[in-house]
């Protein structure tokens, strides 16, 4: 019989993947391997050796009114999971960010009153929206893991023990990518500028927003001739987007995997991506970009009612003030975007204004000696010592 720390892992998408892979790693090394790893990942865990009970793209849906159709294949997922965990009887539960999901099998979980330490790792961003959460989350978690250093002042005053640990985009291999090594893989001659184009991991991102980032591409293409095209991609959107590319008469290239992702980036002249953690990625890289994001007209409606902040993107939150463009709803249309890309690549002032800002973020970003990851592990291992 095995002695090994079992630690039951939930990533629901492609960025709790990310932070699940760094965490096995961090994990392994901690523990001089003496871990093995259950539960729910993309394949950025399985390339961890993970094996993952179902895959993660049952869950690849965002938008308030875009997931009411998959809420019967999301609560089976949320009854095997939680079936999963009792039958493994791990040391641990850590749900990683994707607290839509998360919650639920915490939920389930608390209820059957296993004893099982339950943690999750990244804060709901409870100072955008759904205020309330904080309130509760104590019921159903023992701990809390926060990326940004002013989340734990929102959950603490309510009982729930809260740990910053840091920004895991400053561990991110995107600090360390090597251009010239994607340019010759590929083959792309070095008077190309390359300018990447990221339309999100999640099926109805890429529905939504693949079209207009063409069309952006192509306007972009007949005044610069020097420009290529890369659209770094996962496994669980692969096929839709090489579906909506095909025949779209630009230089284009479609990779896949975290190496060529990064190396993408750090090559790129600019960049045209959805909302979300890549953006970071690319603050991280010091690439010139905006961000774009669709969503229904329904959840759009929602959103307003509901969010309570100036900005959407993370670096313009961090720093109080807009750096990186976010073109929301009908100002993300092509003709829009691409006079952002053109003034990137001309290097105007808003050139330098961004770049002075991405700047500012990385110094924000770039605090403490231990990585995230290292810290998050740290949590854990203390949190099984004191129940043991």
């Amino acid at each position: 019989m095995s002695n090994k720390l079992k630690i039951y892992l939930i990533a629901g998408e492609p960025s709790g993947d990310a932070l699940g892979a760094r965490l096995m790693r961090a994990m392994k090394k901690k523990t001089d391997n003496n871990v093995e790893f259950f539960g729910v990942g993309g394949e950025t865990m399985e390339s961890e050796g993970f094996n993952s009970l179902f895959d993660i793209s049952d869950l690849a849906v965002m938008g308030l009114a875009e997931v009411i159709p998959s809420i019967p294949k999301v609560l089976k997922r949320i009854n095997q999971t939680t079936e999963d965990i009792l039958k493994v009887k791990p040391d641990v539960v850590v749900t990683i960010d994707s607290w839509s999901f998360g919650s639920r099998v915490q939920k389930k979980l608390r209820a059957k009153k296993t004893g099982i330490p339950q943690i999750h790792y990244v804060a709901p961003q409870v100072w955008a929206w759904k205020k309330k959460r904080a309130r509760t989350m104590y019921k159903y978690v023992d701990h809390l893991m926060t990326l940004l250093p002013q989340e734990p002042k929102y959950f603490t005053p309510y009982g729930l023990k809260t740990t910053f640990v840091g920004h895991p985009v400053i561990e991110s291999p995107v600090a360390s990518g090597d251009k010239e090594k994607f340019r010759t893989k590929y083959n792309i001659p070095s008077d190309k500028r390359i300018i990447c184009i990221l339309p999100g991991s999640r099926h109805n991102e890429v529905a939504s927003l693949l079209p207009t980032f063409i069309e952006t591409a192509k306007k972009l293409f007949a005044q610069f001739d020097d420009l290529f095209f890369v659209i770094p991609t996962v496994k669980t959107v692969e096929k839709r987007v090489k579906e909506m590319t095909a025949n779209c008469g630009l230089p284009l290239l479609i990779v896949e995997g975290s190496e060529d992702r990064h190396n993408a980036m750090c090559a790129s002249a600019a960049a045209i991506a959805a909302s979300g953690t890549v953006a970071l990625e690319l603050a991280i890289a010091d690439v010139p970009h905006i961000v774009g994001y669709k969503v229904s007209k329904w959840t759009a409606l929602l959103a307003k009612k509901l969010l309570h902040i100036q900005f959407v993107n993370l670096s313009n939150i961090l720093l109080g003030r807009e750096v990186v463009p976010e073109l929301l709803q009908e100002t993300c249309e092509s003709n829009n975007i691409a006079m952002h890309i053109r003034r990137f690549l001309n290097q105007d002032e808003l050139y330098r204004h961004q770049m002075e800002g991405l700047a500012k973020v990385r110094k924000v970003l770039g605090l403490g000696e231990q990585t995230p990851s290292e810290k998050a592990c740290d949590v854990i291992l203390e949190i099984i010592n004191k129940k043991s």
